[in-house]
């Protein structure tokens, strides 16, 4: 009798053990706004499921942390694996790491540079080029189609940063009388930002119109013209790209002219989604795009949550 119990326990507790699913995800670097807010929206999105853990960890800009972080989810067997790379370019290891434990990978919001994807692999995030293309497009306008721009570039290492610099040059190519006169990275960081506006402004080269890869840069520009008694949005344009609360915030407030939605909510919610159909073998897209859309001093409102 006391086996048939055992055995009757052991039938009803293992399906329940094995719906226990876990994610690793590695971060590339959590004190970067954006990221930290994309790790939020994940955590949220994941108290939907019960039988869901989520396990984060920091790479800290670090390519080889990064790769020991996911060797490490290997070695402890996680279902899942979701990955946002330091190194867009420097991927391959990752990779190989899941395919060969056999464990589905997510890419989220930066795509590895290898052309394909293999089986077992996904993607989900945002065409980077279009984002330079609206942001530039919507400064040239203002500009009348003429004056001086710099371009403030995110961390080298990241395509992010060349697809909206070439989305912004691909416009520029339509604008013969914008001259690009200072290009330079501050690494997707508002002191950083500052710092180099506040260069530009030391030099007293000529600048009309700043273009940013991302917000919190844009918004250290906004903040050294204002700081070194210029207008931004009258004397110097700036603009940035990511359109988050600190984004929206300075749209409003004049700092900055215009910014780019990218939907870190979506992309979030969107990695661990695909992970599961991955987990579960349901059919799946292993590439997803999310548009992204125009923000101005006109329709700024609409994106701000209550």
């Amino acid at each position: 009798m006391k086996s048939l119990i055992v055995l009757f326990l052991a039938c009803v507790i293992s399906p329940l053990t094995l719906a226990d699913i876990r994610i690793g995800i590695s971060i590339a670097q959590v004190d970067d706004v954006f990221l930290a807010r994309m790790r939020d929206h994940m955590s949220n999105h994941a108290e939907q499921f019960p039988d869901v853990t989520l396990q984060f960890e920091d790479a800290q800009g670090d390519i080889v942390k990064q790769l020991n972080q996911v060797q490490a989810f290997a070695s402890q067997h996680v279902d899942a694996i979701i990955v946002n790379p330091v190194d867009t370019a420097a991927t391959k290891n990752i990779t190989r790491q899941a395919t060969e434990a056999g464990i589905p990978l997510v890419y989220v919001n930066r795509r590895p540079d290898e052309a394909v994807l293999p089986p077992g692999v996904g993607y989900i995030g945002s065409d980077e080029v279009k984002a330079g293309e609206l942001q530039m497009e919507y400064l040239a306008e203002q500009m009348g189609g003429k004056g001086n721009l710099a371009i403030i570039l995110g961390l080298l290492s990241n395509n992010a940063t060349h697809n909206r610099t070439q989305g912004v040059k691909e416009v520029l190519k339509r604008y013969p009388d914008i001259h690009v006169v200072e290009e330079q990275s501050a690494e997707w960081l508002r002191n950083k930002g500052m710092d180099l506006m506040n260069n530009w402004i030391v030099s007293g080269k000529q600048i009309d119109a700043v273009a940013a890869n991302a917000d919190e840069m844009a918004i250290g520009a906004a903040m050294a013209l204002k700081q070194a008694g210029l207008k931004p949005g009258k004397d110097v344009l700036v603009g940035g790209s990511d359109g988050g609360p600190e984004g929206l915030a300075a749209i409003k407030d004049g700092m900055l002219a215009v910014t780019v939605f990218q939907d870190s909510k979506q992309q979030a919610t969107g990695s661990i989604d695909l992970a599961l159909k991955m987990i579960r073998k349901e059919p799946y897209e292993s590439e997803v795009t999310i548009p992204y859309q125009l923000i101005t001093k006109n329709n700024y409102e609409k994106f701000m949550t209550p």
